[in-house]
Formats: C-alpha cells, structure tokens, sequence
C-alpha cells in the first residue's frame, strides 16, 4: 500500500497534518461562525414568525374594521332610508296642511264675495227702490197737476210713496 501512495504522491504525514488542520478549521469555524450565523438564523426565525403573528393579528384587525364598516355602512344606510322616508311624511303633511289652509281661505273668500254680493243687490234693490219711489212720485205728482191743489196732491204723493216704501 505504500507504494501506491507514494505512487499517487500522497505522504501520510500530510494526510494527518491535513486532517489536523480541517478539525482545526472546523472547531473555528463552528466557533466563531457557526454559531453566530446559527444565532443570526435563529433570530430571524424569530422575527419572521414574530411578523407572521403581527400580520395574522393585523389581517384579523382588518377584517374586523371591514366588518365594522359594512355594519356602519348599513346603519347609515338604514338612517338614510328612514330620514328620507321621515322627510316625505313631514313633507306630505305640510302639503297637506297648506291645501287645507287655501282651501280654508278661498272658502272664506266665496263666502265673503257672497256676502259682498248679496249687499250690492240689496243696496241696488234700495236703489232701484228709491228711485221707482221718486219716479212713481214724479209721475203721480205730474198725472195730479191741475186736478187738485198743491197742497192735496203732497198729501196723495206722501201716502203713495208710504205705500210704496212698505
């Protein structure tokens, strides 16, 4: 065996001096950067679950606000629909609150243009009244003029316009 190693050029000196030096370079390197990478993974392991947790509580706070809003969005909604709904009774009933009062008003008015008008046709009756009263005593005083006297035919003028008057 020997001789195929020396062969090959392989030493077994070097072989053991090779070995020595890969166990030493081996204890460093897990010393000093296997375990500060191990530490540094380890970390982040942490921090990424740490995150994970954080954005599961952050989606659940999200889904809760959604949640949140859409029953807002409803009551606002219910609000609205309830306003408008209030809105149109208040406005019907002030519609017809106004009718009323018109129709009210022109009552008053017809009743008042009635009364107005029956008025005029009893001063225009008085009128009318008056001056047939005064034409009748202008006729009879002219049909009585020369057939008694004066003072006869203001007496017969008198009683005919009494008459006339009642």
């Amino acid at each position: 065996m020997q001789q195929i190693l020396s062969q090959f050029g392989v030493q077994p000196i070097l072989i053991i001096a090779q070995v020595v030096n890969f166990l030493i370079v081996l204890y460093l390197l897990q010393r000093f950067a296997l375990k500060p990478l191990l530490g540094v993974l380890k970390e982040r392991q942490t921090t990424i679950a740490d995150s994970i947790k954080n954005a599961e509580k952050a989606q659940a706070a999200l889904d809760n606000a959604t949640e949140k809003e859409k029953e807002i969005l409803q009551k606002a909604q219910q609000q609205a629909k309830d306003t408008l709904a209030d809105a149109r009774l208040q406005a019907a009933d002030i519609a017809k609150t106004a009718e009323d009062k018109t129709r009210e008003q022109v009552e008053r008015m017809v009743a008042d243009a009635h009364k107005k008008i029956e008025k005029q046709t009893e001063d225009a009756e008085k009128q009318l009244a008056n001056k047939v009263t005064t034409l009748a005593a202008d006729l009879l005083k002219t049909s009585l003029k020369g057939m008694i006297s004066d003072k006869d035919q203001e007496e017969v003028v008198k009683k005919a316009t009494k008459n006339l008057k009642n």
